[in-house]
């Protein structure tokens, strides 16, 4: 999560950016299989980091997970990773399960403080290379094995550094959701956490399709763009005829986090 000109430092402020989110989203200009499909194209085959066409990363066994507190508030912490698991649980069709340790885990999140945040991530990640980090609010990394089958995952957020930009909620949702295999973000994708320019905190309708696409029983770990697109294209279409499509803001916003929020 790069960090975006608009600033805010309580969840109140937030609360306020996502009604004027729901404004924004109110034109639905997203919700054309042709849109959404590119959008996919953007956020699960292409990387920040890494250039050109990836193929698909995603999760293929359950994930055991991990929390680790380095400074206060974990009851609150542990509640938006709780909620926000849940609702990409009820997406994906992953089973979340909490680790007994940190060594048994294969998704572990760090909530760690601002002075400290670059040599924490450098030991969760197991890179000395954090460049990507710079100018980054949290961050997050996945290893996959030679299959595309993601084996482990790490999320380090610095809880002061994300409250100072009013991202705290918005850290948590973003970074949790990428590790499932969708990483890059691109001002193509709206409204969408995956954009940084945007508002959304939260998972937004188009999000959830986003997810919910990647983790078709159809859709691979090791499979090119040439040969997800046609799948995808007929679950674009039979969305669109079922109202799966129509009806997908009104059902993500029913998730715990929204609720916690007052949304």
């Amino acid at each position: 999560m790069r960090i975006p000109a608009r600033l805010g430092t309580t969840l109140l402020g937030l609360a306020l950016l996502f009604c004027s989110s729901s404004t924004l989203a109110a034109t639905h200009s997203w919700q054309t299989p042709a849109f959404i499909l590119n959008a996919f194209h953007q956020i699960a085959l292409k990387n920040e980091y890494t250039p050109g066409e990836q193929r698909v990363r995603k999760w293929t066994h359950p994930v055991s997970v991990w929390i680790e507190h380095k400074v206060g508030d974990r009851q609150l912490h542990s509640e938006l990773v709780a909620l926000h698991l849940q609702q990409l649980s009820t997406l994906t069709g992953l089973q979340f399960t909490k680790a007994d340790s940190q060594q048994s885990a294969n998704l572990s999140i760090l909530f760690t403080r601002q002075s400290t945040w670059f040599r924490d991530a450098r030991k969760l990640f197991g890179t000395r290379d954090i460049s990507f980090l710079n100018g980054a609010v949290c961050a997050a990394h996945f290893s996959t094995n030679g299959r595309g089958s993601l084996t482990k995952a790490g999320v380090v957020i610095p809880v002061d550094q994300a409250r100072m930009h009013g991202k705290l909620v918005a850290c948590v949702v973003e970074e949790i959701t990428q590790i499932l295999g969708l990483p890059n973000d691109s001002e193509q994708v709206y409204p969408s956490i995956f954009n940084d320019r945007t508002p959304e905190d939260l998972l937004s309708g188009l999000d959830s399709l986003l997810i919910r696409m990647l983790y078709q029983p159809d859709i691979h770990p090791g499979q090119s763009w040439q040969t997800v697109k046609p799948k995808l294209e007929q679950t674009l279409k039979n969305w669109q005829k079922d109202g799966t499509i129509a009806r997908a803001s009104s059902e993500i916003r029913q998730g715990g986090l929204y609720k916690l929020m007052g949304m």
